[in-house]
């Protein structure tokens, strides 16, 4: 049997590549299997020669297998040859490989040992079984899992007949290739041999890994046959097999496999319940309903937990009453894993059940309900939402309002504003903006959004008008940033503090101007001040280019009055890599309250220039006269240290 890992498609697609586009060699000569060969008989380099055995993996065939095969002994080329030999499918590499076993030793030996592998050559199984005895025992190894990867009998033979004198040292790697047999004999239909395998792993002193392994071979190997040897090991002491058979479980079919592990249920501890019950919930299988049901209904806290829990995976109607009853278990856990399952079944009783939760008289029954339609992204119920958030029970109208912005789309705006326009309390006005921002933010047209939520303006109440200004803040815009701009000479203070708060919060500095000249202009201290601080939050936006946040800077330093104002200005110039943004930021070394904040901002700034090589080399000079007025400042020990430093690199880069 020959092995060639390059699928057939591959393979063709790369030789035809070859044909239709030769690669040339440094001397412009295409790439052939015999240039490719005469380079490894040649005083080549080892690159050269490595080169030549990747083409001869593609291109090479028996007449480039005595040229390969000599490498196999030079340890540095030894896994290139094998790599090209690996894909030649020819007799004679096996020929050459088997041979190569009685005369190379070490690593060379341990590669070969490793390609017969690849190869899956069955005549070798004989010689590969001697080298199960080798002193040496990474060969030892390599011969085990070769062995493994050939995986008929006669090595299955080997492996078991070898494992009970191997050394410890050697045993893993015969587990692993009689693993690797079992499973080759069983998809070549030799059941039979493949189970004795896994019986003889079960039967020996392996770890327990092994055994486990073994023991899930077995029982899916026997299928329907295997219920009986499923249900004796669900009963065994040890736990490792126990979890074993339980695993095996999850994947042997039939409704004995349920009713083996239904009728060991009750037998079993709470540990082992809840093992057997997550296989339970993977097997999917209804006849497990009853005694899940049962377990989730009066077993331990823990037991309950994972029988809520492996509902979902049977996804049966009769489960939805129950798990309606314990969504409000005053346990929490299991009222918490009620919820989780009973948003998880995809069945359309549970949303019948949610809507019913929906209309009932309790409250937190009702808001659960809401809970559950967010999760279970109940878009078609939407108009029940919509009429929750008309309720009489404010904490009701309340979660309404929050979960419609998660599910309304835009066709149902107009009621969305209605319910914005009809908002009584703090709370529900605040719901509702968000939730009309939710909406015109996920729209496909934002646009006919704005116009909608715009067109409410000329007949809100203040306080409507605030949370539709919040809106349109959230939203952006053109049409929206005309709308706020009218707003900001609103005869209501609330409506235009909401004004300027959009504009400070707007997402692009179109909005700057408006705040700078209403800064300039009003003169009500309040709405200037408010109007100046969003400007400066503007200003520090680092999502805005460098040179327009300089500009605004630029603007408002002879604006800022106040400490915070203050802080805010150099904290935004702070962030602006640049000379310029430190001549703005000296002056505020003269001032006590500002001083350290300043010199702070100013090194920071000289810092970040200074590790840019180009950088530096343009503005080192710039900075040096800026560092001695901060090193004059003595904002502090540590800024004055950095300050020294820089402005000795400054003068360093300036030279």
């Amino acid at each position: 049997m020959f092995y060639r890992p390059l699928t057939p498609l591959f393979a063709a697609l790369i030789a035809l590549l070859f044909i239709a586009n030769p690669v040339q060699s440094a001397d412009s000569q295409p790439v052939t299997s015999a240039s490719q060969i005469a380079i490894l008989k040649s005083n080549a380099t080892r690159a050269e020669k490595a080169a030549a055995c990747r083409a001869l993996a593609v291109i090479g065939g028996k007449d480039a297998v005595p040229a390969l095969v000599e490498l196999l002994s030079n340890e540095e080329l030894n896994h290139m040859a094998r790599y090209a030999l690996e894909t030649i499918p020819d007799r004679s590499v096996d020929e050459a490989l088997r041979e190569a076993l009685g005369r190379l030793k070490g690593r060379p030996l341990i590669g070969v040992i490793g390609s017969i592998g690849v190869r899956r050559d069955a005549l070798a199984v004989v010689r590969l079984t001697q080298k199960l005895n080798d002193p040496d025992t990474e060969i030892a190894q390599a011969a085990a899992r070769a062995l493994g990867r050939i995986g008929n009998k006669g090595a299955a033979s080997s492996l078991r007949d070898a494992l009970e004198r191997a050394p410890e040292t050697t045993k893993l790697s015969i587990y692993e290739g009689l693993f690797r047999c079992a499973e080759s004999l069983a998809s070549q239909n030799q059941s039979k041999d493949a189970l004795e395998v896994y019986d003889d792993l079960r039967s020996v002193p392996a770890p327990h890994q092994v055994r486990a392994g073994a023991l899930i071979g077995s029982i899916n190997l026997r299928g329907p046959e295997g219920v009986s040897l499923l249900q004796q090991s669900l009963r065994h002491n040890d736990y490792v097999l126990f979890a074993a058979a339980v695993r095996a479980s999850i994947g042997l079919k039939g409704a004995e496999t349920t009713q083996a592990l239904t009728t060991e249920m009750p037998n079993l501890p709470p540990d082992r319940q809840i093992v057997a019950l997550e296989a339970l919930g993977q097997r999917s299988d209804p006849a497990a309903l009853p005694v899940i049901l049962s377990l989730a209904k009066s077993g331990p806290l823990p037991v309950r937990v994972a029988a809520l829990k492996a509902l979902p995976g049977l996804n049966q109607a009769a489960s939805i009453p129950p798990l309606v009853e314990w969504i409000s278990d005053k346990e929490r856990d299991i009222a918490a894993t009620a919820q989780e399952s009973l948003a998880a079944q995809q069945l359309p009783e549970v949303d019948a059940a949610i809507l019913k939760l929906l209309n009932d008289q309790d409250t937190p029954k009702r808001l659960l309900a809401m809970d559950l339609m967010s999760r279970r992204r109940m878009t078609a119920n939407v108009d029940s939402l919509l009429k929750s958030a008309q309720d009489s029970t404010p904490e009701v109208r309340l979660a309404a309002l929050k979960r419609l912005g998660d599910l309304s789309p835009a066709t149902i705006l107009p009621d969305l504003l209605g319910l914005l326009m009809n908002a009584k309390l703090p709370a529900e006005l605040d719901a509702a903006s968000q939730t009309v921002s939710q909406v015109c933010n996920k729209a496909q047209h934002p646009e006919d959004c704005i116009n909608q939520v715009v067109s409410k303006l000329a007949t809100a109440a203040p306080a409507q008008k605030s949370a539709i200004l919040s809106v349109l803040g959230a939203t952006g815009g053109p049409r929206a940033l005309d709308a706020v701009r009218a707003s900001v000479k609103d005869p209501s203070a609330e409506v235009r503090t909401a004004a300027i708060r959009a504009l400070g919060d707007w997402k692009t500095a179109d909005a700057a101007p408006d705040l700078l000249a209403l800064a300039q202009a009003l003169e009500n201290p309040t709405e200037r001040t408010l109007c100046l601080r969003a400007y400066l939050g503007l200003a520090g936006n680092a999502d805005f280019p460098s040179s327009q946040r300089l500009e605004m800077c630029r603007k408002s330093a002879s604006l800022v009055q106040r400490n915070e104002e203050k802080q805010m200005l150099l904290a935004a110039l702070g962030a602006i890599n640049s000379p310029d943004a430190i001549t703005i930021i000296l002056p505020f070394l003269n001032d006590p309250a500002t001083k350290n904040a300043a010199a702070a901002a100013a090194t920071g700034i000289a810092e970040k220039i200074l590790k840019s090589p180009e950088a530096s080399k343009q503005f080192a000079g710039q900075l040096i006269q800026p560092l001695s007025k901060v090193i004059e400042a003595d904002a502090g020990d540590d800024i004055t240290r950095r300050a020294k430093a820089a402005a000795q690199q400054a003068m360093s880069k300036a030279q």
